[in-house]
């Protein structure tokens, strides 16, 4: 069996204004979300902010996805940092102990796989909404700059709703950016360059 180009099988075909247009010309917004430690929090709280969860769950008449990423930690940017602060290091004493905490901290990572969690929600508008026509996805609207802006008003709408209704849980919401959705695609589909501290340079005419 012959396979494709990794292009072929992702859905995406542009990034533009922080929006994914997709194959189909419907469109996604996608958000980064803050984790919550629920078992460190009272049973009032808990309570609390299940039902301020089930609310915003109730409240959605529009689709979304909510989505966990786990990835070994990458920890290359401390390592750099560690190594440069080593560097100026003027106290011997002092860049003795710089080394010895740096190379422990290495030797931890490598026999032990740290993990970190990031947490997604992505919301979707089908550009036949426009005319009033949510259901039905066969009837074709076309992907031209009016229709785009007006896309994306309502999509970011829905995201700030969405925002809104995460937030009265206690948790933080950040829009990602076209550079960010970039990233975040890439590192998908390369894990191991990822978790190793490489991302590749985007042209500056990418990021829109």
């Amino acid at each position: 069996m012959q396979t494709g180009p990794t292009q072929d099988f992702i859905k995406i075909e542009d990034i533009k204004d922080g929006v994914m247009i997709m194959k189909d010309k419907s469109l996604r917004g996608v958000m980064i979300i803050s984790s919550l430690n629920f078992a460190l929090k009272s049973p009032e709280e808990q309570e609390a902010i299940i039902y301020q969860f089930q609310n915003f769950l109730n409240s959605l008449d529009f689709p979304c996805q909510i989505t966990m990423q786990s990835r070994k930690l990458n920890m290359t940017g401390y390592f750099e940092k560690l190594k440069e602060l080593e560097l100026k290091q003027k106290n011997p004493l002092l860049k003795i102990q710089t080394q010895e905490y740096r190379n422990f901290i290495e030797d931890m990572v490598k026999n032990e796989s740290i993990m970190s969690k990031n947490f997604f929600v992505t919301v979707s508008f089908y550009l036949n909404e426009i005319i009033g026509e949510k259901g039905k996805r066969k009837i074709i609207v076309p992907l031209n700059e009016e229709n785009f802006s007006r896309g994306k008003s309502q999509l970011f709408q829905r995201m700030e709703f969405v925002a809104l209704g995460l937030k009265r849980c206690g948790l933080q919401v950040t829009f990602l950016s076209s550079e960010e959705l970039i990233d975040l695609f890439w590192s998908l589909y390369h894990p191991r360059e990822a978790e190793t501290g490489y991302y590749p340079e985007i042209p500056p005419d990418m990021i829109q």
